[in-house]
Formats: structure tokens, sequence, C-alpha cells
């Protein structure tokens, strides 16, 4: 993968302690170097303020969408950290990078992913994603589990019976968990939790088998 054009990504998020972040111009600053070090010609620089734990940011999807049109061929972000904290969305960024033919640079753990060990980690950080959604699943269906002993009355679930039975039949109908992901994302359909960005992770509870009511116990007629 041959990188001529790129957008630089900067993030800075309400909550976090000033003195624990790069502030916008010292992101700047690092992404413009790193273009002129490797000879790249930097075509915009899209920021948001906003949390790293949701991919659901204007500027980052505009970044993303320019790179998926062909527009450009990379995003340069000053720190990885400013992509995403969760190591789910960042494997699931670079699976989309890989798949899209567009790169991925944070010049702070020296990622590229237009070299081959830029593309190796995007295997290692899908192999990771995986179990972390496993661990979700298993942590789930103890939790399940666990209700159905009556060892606990666990919460309600928060997702409209409407939504269940739609996702279900997504499921059904042979659709991957990250299409259905894809689909509620770009409908702007709010998780369980209030959330704005659906995750495979946030399906696996949904479709969870509903428990069977044991019928009620009878006891012995007497003649």
């Amino acid at each position: 993968m041959q990188v001529k054009r790129v957008i630089g990504y900067v993030r800075v998020a309400p909550r976090e302690q000033r003195s624990m972040r790069p502030g916008r111009r010292e992101q700047r600053r690092v992404i413009e170097a790193e273009c002129r070090s490797r000879g790249w010609q930097l075509v915009r620089v899209d920021e948001d303020v906003r949390s790293g734990r949701s991919l659901r940011r204007p500027g980052l999807l505009a970044a993303l969408d320019a790179c998926r049109a062909g527009e450009v061929d990379g995003i340069v972000v000053a720190r990885l950290d400013r992509l995403t904290y969760s190591v789910e969305d960042l494997a699931y960024l670079m699976h989309r990078a890989v798949d899209d033919g567009f790169s991925i640079v944070a010049p702070d753990l020296g990622i590229d992913l237009a070299t081959d060990a830029g593309a190796h980690l995007a295997q290692v950080l899908a192999v990771a994603a995986q179990w972390q959604s496993r661990s979700v699943g298993r942590r789930a269906r103890l939790a399940l589990e666990h209700r159905r002993d009556g060892r606990g009355r666990g919460r309600p679930s928060s997702t409209p019976p409407a939504l269940a039975d739609r996702i279900r039949s997504l499921r059904a109908s042979g659709q991957t968990l990250q299409a259905i992901c894809d689909t509620l994302n770009a409908e702007g359909v709010p998780t369980p939790r209030g959330g704005t960005h659906w995750r495979p992770t946030s399906l696996r509870a949904i479709l969870q088998p509903r428990a069977v009511p044991a019928p009620p116990h009878k006891g012995l007629v007497k003649s």
C-alpha cells in the first residue's frame, strides 16, 4: 500500500485531565511533522471533542468515509488512544482499514498498517478482540444461569421487545453479528444502555435463548 494523501485526526475529551491528554495544537504539530518526514500530503485535519469510548464521532466518521471513498490513503493520529480506548473498537478499525485498503498511522507506537508489521498487528488485535468477546459472552451466560437458579434477581432487560425480535429475525435470516451492528449503527438506534455504537457483544445477551418458565409445582391429589 502506497500512502501519499492522508487525513489527520485530533480528539480531546471534555472529562480528560489536561495534564493527561495532548492538546489540539500539540496533536496537530505531531501529525504535521509525521507527514513532512514521510513526504505525505496532509489534506485536512478532522477533530472531535468527545470521549474515545464510542466510534460514533462526526470527525472520525468523516475521516473514515474519505478513506473508504478513496479520497485519501490513510488516517494519521498523534497517539493511538486518540482513536479509541477500546481494544475491540481498535480491532474493528484495523479490520476496516485492511479490508478497505487504507492505512492507520500512530507515530507514538510506530504503527503503520501500510507495513508488514502493521498488518500483523491488525491480525493480532482481531484475535484479541475475539478473546474479549468470548469472555464477555461467558460472563453473560454465567449471569443468566445465576438468575435461572434463583440465586440472583438480576436486572430486567432494557431492550425494547420489538427491537429484540427484529435482531433475532435478522440473525435468523443469516446476517452476521457485525452486519446487524452496522445496520443499527447506520439507523442511529441506541443500545440497551443508551450508547450510540452497537458491537457484536451488545447483541449476544439479546440473542441468548430465552428461558422457559418451569411449570407450576403440583402437589399430590388426595383421593
